[in-house]
């Protein structure tokens, strides 16, 4: 079954290649979706997959890469009504 959340990542988590690794861990766990940089310093991200890859990601991304610093984050699930094919930064 496929799973849709929109997670938004607060901390210092722009300026530091944050959605490269995101895209990266992403494609690992075989996600679509997408990560984008907020106008209040935080990033969004949606990421589309079967639930244990969306329950490994939200693991992933409580912590971040080593470059950026997670103070929060917040995961809602979405209504299953976006087609994406890849994992992108925009």
């Amino acid at each position: 079954m496929s799973r849709h959340v929109n997670i938004v990542v607060s901390g210092r988590v722009q300026g530091v290649y944050f959605r490269a690794f995101t895209r990266r861990k992403a494609k690992q766990l075989d996600l679509v979706g997408h990560a984008t940089n907020l106008a209040d310093g935080r990033v969004e991200i949606i990421a589309i997959g079967d639930d244990e890859a969306i329950a490994q990601f939200i693991i992933w991304c409580r912590k971040g890469p080593i470059t950026a610093r997670v103070d929060h984050i917040d995961v809602n699930e979405l209504p299953a009504n976006e087609t994406l094919h890849s994992f992108e930064i925009k």
